[in-house]
């Protein structure tokens, strides 16, 4: 184990037609979690993600378990290959879900069912059209809440701050009229852009808490281990060991804020000073960057930078 090592696993936004394509070809051990994954399914996630529609792969009820088996191909990738163990990692909304698979606290075939489920809950909390989200570049985070605090006072509606990437970078949402309202008012305060998401879902705001009670339901049915590395979660930026606090935390984040900052802050405190993006794209790596400019974050998605890190990081 290294005790400088975090892991790091995306979430929604980094999936796409073709993703791992190299290190499926390449690493048996990749290609065996995409034909686990695709049995636990019933249907062929490998076809989806290679050549599939694009559409198919960005409705949440496939994009999640996809870049859940994305994540855990490269983490068993990066073991057969030598690559060290971190001593913490942390998951983005989603990716919190891989991040306790590749930790041994959830097995690959109930991850993937479980992340599914999530997607298809996730989907249905909020009729299509009812809910948005929207990118906040350039004000800080009180400034935010206090703004989103202020138009859902005044609205039968709601709009709150759901994602604290990085600083100066939130992430707003909740119903259409009050997201719209909350992006007038923050430029109106000074924000550098604000920029409406393509999602169909208002995720991580109290809207979603009807997909909570659904996701609860299927968590009872599966088994939660320890984990045997430390997961830093979304939504406290602490570590838990717990399997039913786990298991809690899992359905409360669903509709709680995911406090990527505190999350990071949380892992540095810790020790780490590396870090790898375990998954597909490289939006955790420039976040870290925003975050903390001399952070060093390598990416694992192709064959060649997943040798490196290895030789870079040690075995």
């Amino acid at each position: 184990m290294r005790q400088d090592l975090a892991f790091l696993f995306p979430g929604q936004g980094s999936q796409r037609v073709g993703m791992l394509n190299d290190a499926i070809l390449e690493f048996s051990e990749s290609a065996a979690v995409f034909e686990e994954s695709s049995d636990a399914l019933g249907f062929d996630l490998l076809a989806l993600i290679r050549d599939g529609d694009p559409e198919q792969l960005n409705l949440t009820e496939y994009t999640q378990p996809a870049l859940l088996a994305a994540s855990v191909a490269l983490w068993r990738a990066w073991l057969a290959q030598g690559g060290v163990r971190p001593a913490a990692m942390a998951g983005h909304s989603l990716g919190e879900f891989s991040a306790l698979c590749c930790a041994g606290a959830l097995t690959l075939r109930d991850a993937v069912s479980l992340v599914r489920e999530r997607g298809r809950f996730m989907q249905t909390a909020v009729p299509v059209g009812v809910g948005a989200m929207a990118a906040i570049l350039g004000v800080d985070d009180e400034l935010v809440n206090a703004t989103c605090e202020e138009v859902s006072a005044h609205s039968d509606g709601v709009v709150q701050a759901v994602n604290f990437n990085a600083p100066g970078q939130v992430v707003i949402a909740g119903t259409s009229a009050d997201v719209d309202a909350a992006i007038a008012a923050l430029k109106e305060a000074g924000a550098k852009r604000a920029m409406p998401l393509p999602v169909s879902a208002p995720f991580h705001t109290s809207l979603m808490q009807p997909a909570g009670e659904k996701l609860a339901e299927v968590l009872q049915e599966l088994t939660i281990s320890s984990p045997d590395i430390p997961v830093v979660h979304n939504v406290h930026a602490q570590t838990e060991q717990d399997p039913e606090k786990i298991r809690a935390l899992l359905v409360t984040q669903i509709s709680a804020p995911v406090r990527w900052t505190a999350c990071m802050a949380a892992l540095q405190a810790g020790g780490a000073v590396e870090f790898a993006e375990c998954g597909a794209g490289k939006v955790l790596g420039g976040l870290l960057r925003r975050i903390d400019r001399s952070a060093n974050c390598v990416y694992l998605e192709e064959p060649e930078n997943l040798r490196a890190a290895v030789a870079e990081l040690g075995a």
